[in-house]
């Protein structure tokens, strides 16, 4: 295996994260298309502080905006409601589990991130992300 098959760089990460929102269910998918989707290899020290975790490898991914539950038309947004998944920390939980397909990982991160967006419940993540099945 190559080193680029063992590491995939930033675009092969949102190449995952797109498929698998291309996958949600059809009251879904159209309004996960007004979300944008930012693979950066690690979190920014703001995220972390906001949060209030330490360890870089303890996030993997971020959801930043209004959840859909929450939202009114009266809000005018600053910005795009993003998700956002950091490389460093997925490859790095991706190497302690054993059988998990790196696209299976992915996945899972951006089913969650997308989870608080929309404010799903368990049995509507348990519908999109086998790992709940």
């Amino acid at each position: 295996m190559s080193a680029s098959q063992l590491s995939p760089g930033l675009e092969a990460f949102l190449t995952m994260a797109r498929a698998t929102v291309a996958e949600f269910p059809a009251p879904f998918a159209a309004l996960a298309a007004e979300v944008a989707i930012v693979v950066e290899d690690w979190p920014q020290d703001w995220m972390l502080d906001d949060l209030g975790i330490d360890d870089p490898l303890d996030l993997t991914g971020l959801y930043e905006g209004i959840p859909l539950t929450e939202k009114s038309s009266f809000d005018q947004p600053m910005q795009p409601d993003t998700v956002w998944l950091f490389r460093e920390p997925i490859l790095a939980e991706w190497r302690e589990r054993d059988g998990v397909s790196l696209r299976d990982l992915v996945a899972h991160v951006t089913v969650h991130e997308f989870a608080h967006h929309f404010g799903w419940s368990d049995d509507d993540i348990a519908a999109i992300d086998r790992w709940w099945e």
